[in-house]
This record gives C-alpha cells, sequence and structure tokens, in this order.
C-alpha cells in the first residue's frame, strides 16, 4: 500500500522545494512509491485539506502522513519507520502525552500559565532548530508507548482506519487543537494513539496565547464540555 504525504504551505508549489524544510527534504529522499499531496499557496485550515484527503482516498486506500511544511526529514527509512510504527498503533506521531488532564492547552502543558506536564508522563524525541546539528534535541521521554495526546506537526494511519471508524478532523479548528481534539476523538472510538521514533527537526516550537489560539482554545474547552 502506497503512503501519501500531505503537506500545506504558503509557498508556491516551486518556492515549497527550495523554501521549506520539508521541502527540501523530500527533494533528496522521496521513495517512488510515496505519493505527494502538496496543498500550496495555502490559506485554508488544516483540517479541511486533511479531511479532504482522507475521503478522496475512499476509492484509493492509502498510509496518510499529515505533516507540516517545516520538517527535516533526517532518517533516510522514515517511510518504513511509519510502516513499523502502524503495525503497533493505529495513529501514530512524534511525542506525546500519556495522560489528559481537564483544561489542558497542549500536549504538554497542564494549564494556561505555561506550567510542563511531568516528564514521567511524557513520550517521544524531536529536535529544534533550523539546521544539522539541531540546537536542541528534546528527549521527552521513550517513543514507542501510548499515549492519549499527539502533537500535530506530523500524524501518521492508514485512510481504511479513519474511514471504517468515521474518524475526521474537526473543522472548527483551523490550526491550533485540531490534534488535541483529533487525538480525543480517537480515544473516544478506541483507536490507539502512540508515539514512534523518528528522527526529525521541527523548525517552529509553536505559537501560544495569540488571539486566534486563545480562540481556538475557548471552542476546544466548549467542545468538551470542560
Amino acid at each position: 500500500m502506497k503512503i501519501t504525504l500531505v503537506v500545506a504551505t504558503k509557498e508556491t508549489e516551486q518556492n515549497f522545494f527550495k523554501n521549506t524544510a520539508t521541502g527540501r527534504s523530500l527533494s533528496f529522499n522521496r521513495p517512488s512509491y510515496l505519493e505527494l499531496k502538496l496543498f500550496s499557496n495555502n490559506s485554508r485550515g488544516l483540517p479541511s485539506i486533511y479531511n479532504q484527503v482522507i475521503n478522496e482516498s475512499k476509492n484509493n486506500p492509502s498510509t496518510l502522513v499529515f505533516a507540516h511544511d517545516d520538517l527535516h526529514f533526517l532518517d533516510y527509512y522514515w517511510c518504513d519507520r511509519l510502516k513499523e510504527g502502524l503495525l503497533k498503533f493505529n495513529i501514530i506521531g512524534i511525542v506525546g502525552n500519556k495522560r489528559r488532564v481537564p483544561k489542558q492547552p497542549s500536549w504538554a502543558l497542564i494549564d494556561t500559565k505555561g506550567t510542563w506536564d511531568s516528564k514521567k508522563n511524557f513520550s517521544g524525541v524531536i529536535a529544534h532548530g533550523n539546521e544539522f546539528p539541531p540546537k536542541k534535541i528534546n528527549v521527552f521521554g521513550m517513543p514507542r508507548q501510548q499515549v492519549k495526546l499527539i502533537d500535530g506537526l506530523l500524524i501518521a494511519t492508514e485512510s481504511e482506519t479513519l474511514l471504517k471508524n468515521n474518524l475526521l478532523f474537526d473543522e472548527r479548528f483551523s490550526f491550533h487543537f485540531y490534534d488535541l481534539d483529533f487525538s480525543r476523538q480517537a480515544e473516544q472510538k478506541n483507536i490507539t494513539c502512540g508515539t514512534w521514533d523518528l528522527s526529525l527537526i521541527h523548525e517552529s516550537r509553536g505559537s501560544f496565547f495569540t488571539e486566534d489560539w486563545k480562540d481556538s482554545y475557548n471552542l476546544y474547552l466548549e467542545k468538551w464540555n470542560e
């Protein structure tokens, strides 16, 4: 079964391969069985794009990988790694939290004061920076563990898993909180989420507490009655 990489970017298609980390990674390491669904010049919310691809896969099953455009793929065998991870979990990400608490504003934070959860609850490893070697490697915890919340920088699953269980991304969340909401939907449907050990550098460290973030947070609390 093929792998479909879904990426949205504000760049043009040509500039995506020159100016983004994900695009440059694909320029030198793109297996023949990898299909790229690139949404260039994008202004749509990620859930809307992701749901479009999920629905398009009804007659063309695939391993779906939803990824941000600022990822450096360091592992030559990253596609094989993802396939391996999906033999253990229905959905995999890179980093996540093994527990969830009420009003949690991020997979890693437990309140809006920016308080980090205990490291014992974390799973996964991710590097940050714009180059290799990265400026920092965050070892949150051992990977290959089941988690309740995963970070949306990369989410991989089988299209058939999502379609069979009617699991889609909530389009009320254009960017912030779509990953937490997706994780909780999966938990409700008894679909397992886990982290996997894939070598990546993420250029962004996230944007928290902006007005857009606060609006999405309030929607998230309202939806989940918190």
